[in-house]
């Protein structure tokens, strides 16, 4: 693997940019192969009641949940995951030593492309490379809700498909929170395309939703908005969450969320 540039580690919080140096140290493959296994050791239980839809990462070969905390007094994260695989727990774990410590900021500044810094290639496959960006993903979008005020429990929204449109006769008194993210959102970014779906429904039995009928607790939305442009996609997360922080405050438990720009969007298309 090539050395990390002062560029590529300059982006790195400390424990991570450590980690990664201690991969680099490793020439041999295999050893690295087992260092991540030994990694796996590192990670503690996770309880139970996190293992829910909003914890898990989309996209993953294996079972894997990352559960995501901002301590208040310090400004800076705290992780928790687990998988059903060795492997996969192996690379939740080194996200999860490299990141915890770090403040909101610094996880958003890493770029996903330092995975090539750990000389893993050899002994991963596509998918789960694509499952360790995922997991990356699903932190970044989680501490991008932490700071901006969001709930804990806040979904990552790199896999959003194609929702209900968000037509106006649908944002009545019936359903204020439908109604707040559509004006909101509208508002402030004036949107080429959003489209939103309450799936409150589906998530009326998971931990820390109290399952009440009618309450506005899970969304899926797609946003398309040249407001995104020169944007990458944790700020612009976070651009939208800052707008919901209310809604995040009151009954909304989690939004996954998709953003593009419509050059973006039109590329997709085709």
């Amino acid at each position: 693997a090539r050395a990390c540039g002062a560029a590529d580690a300059a982006a790195l919080p400390a424990r991570l940019r450590a980690i990664v140096g201690s991969f680099q140290a490793v020439p041999d493959p295999m050893q690295r192969y087992k260092q991540l296994l030994f990694f796996a050791t590192k990670l503690a239980p996770l309880d139970d009641a996190a293992r829910t839809d909003d914890n898990k990462v989309k996209g993953c070969v294996s079972q894997v949940w990352v559960v995501a905390r901002l301590d208040a007094a310090t400004g800076t994260m705290l992780y928790e995951a687990d998988s059903d695989s060795q492997l996969t727990k192996g690379l939740a774990a080194l996200l999860v030593e490299g990141l915890s410590g770090a403040t909101p900021d610094e996880v958003a500044a890493v770029q996903p492309d330092f995975v090539e810094e750990l000389g893993l290639k050899q002994s991963l496959t596509p998918s789960r490379n694509n499952g360790f960006l995922n997991m990356l993903a699903l932190i970044q979008a989680k501490t991008a809700a932490l700071a901006a005020g969001g709930a804990t429990g806040a979904a990552a929204g790199t896999d959003a498909e194609p929702a209900a449109s968000a037509a106006t006769d649908d944002t009545d008194a019936a359903r204020p929170v439908y109604a707040a993210i559509v004006s909101k959102v509208s508002a402030a970014l004036a949107p080429s395309r959003l489209e939103l779906d309450d799936e409150s429904a589906s998530h009326s039995g998971h931990a820390g939703v109290n399952g009440l009928r009618g309450e506005e607790t899970h969304f899926r939305m797609e946003v398309v908005s040249s407001a995104f442009e020169g944007l990458n996609r944790v700020k612009r997360q976070r651009k939208v969450y800052e707008l919901l922080a209310d809604e995040f405050k009151g009954s909304l438990h989690a939004l996954a969320l998709t953003c593009r720009t419509p050059e973006e969007d039109a590329a997709a298309a085709n």
